[in-house]
């Protein structure tokens, strides 16, 4: 049985996984609108901006990333000022995780932008409508259905990902937890690991599910 150390630093732990995942998805949304428009952009600049942004951040592992941020970076700044440069470890995460995310959920909400039919833009424009009023008011609201599911599958990932920063010095649940198994010798907490991640991601199926089905009312 765990005793109340334990039982506090698995929460901890636990809060800190959340953290993470939480603040990566919201800033993946908010970045990955602009990402999305950029990538569909008709400017030629802001097209290839959007679409290097993604091929990186989709083409590198994000655990590449993390020790881009938390150890490239102060070595970078070391070599060319001659000061020491520190990094907090949960900034690392939140900044690495959000740019990560923004690459995925810009792929996502272009591919919803995409799925609308020409006409809405077209009657938009028709009604006296710019790009931009149309996008928010008309094209933009109409993905939301189609990209509760893929974002719901991302905020997943990013939630069994926040293992990678075990890896900077930061005490998420898995690190937490292997911690306790190795200090004891007790495959145990390993048990508690998994039924905690599973518990989180069921919630956030759940979730995810009853809006999905809630915004598709409007579409029947």
């Amino acid at each position: 049985m765990l005793n109340e150390t334990q039982l506090w630093a698995i929460f901890d732990g636990t809060v800190v996984t959340i953290e993470i995942a939480l603040v990566a998805i919201v800033f993946g949304v908010l970045f990955g609108v602009i990402v999305a428009l950029g990538r569909i952009s008709k400017n030629r600049i802001a097209n290839a901006l959007s679409w290097f942004y993604i091929w990186f951040f989709r083409g590198t592992p994000l655990l590449l990333q993390l020790f881009m941020i938390f150890y490239a970076i102060p070595i970078i700044y070391l070599d060319a000022t001659g000061n020491t440069l520190l990094i907090d470890p949960m900034l690392c995460a939140f900044i690495a995780f959000s740019l990560n995310s923004t690459a995925y959920l810009a792929e996502i909400i272009r591919a919803a932008i995409e799925s609308i039919d020409n006409g809405q833009m077209e009657a938009a424009k028709a009604l006296g409508m710019s790009y931009r009023q149309a996008m928010m008011k008309i094209i933009i609201p109409q993905t939301y259905k189609r990209m509760v599911a893929p974002v719901g599958n991302e905020l997943i990932l990013l939630l069994k990902d926040t293992s990678l920063v075990s890896t900077i010095a930061l005490f998420d649940l898995l690190r937490t937890t292997k911690t306790m198994a190795s200090s004891t010798g007790s495959w145990i907490y390993y048990i508690y690991a998994a039924v905690i991640y599973l518990f989180l991601t069921t919630v956030i199926q759940v979730v995810f599910d009853k809006m999905e089905k809630k915004l598709g009312v409007y579409e029947r």
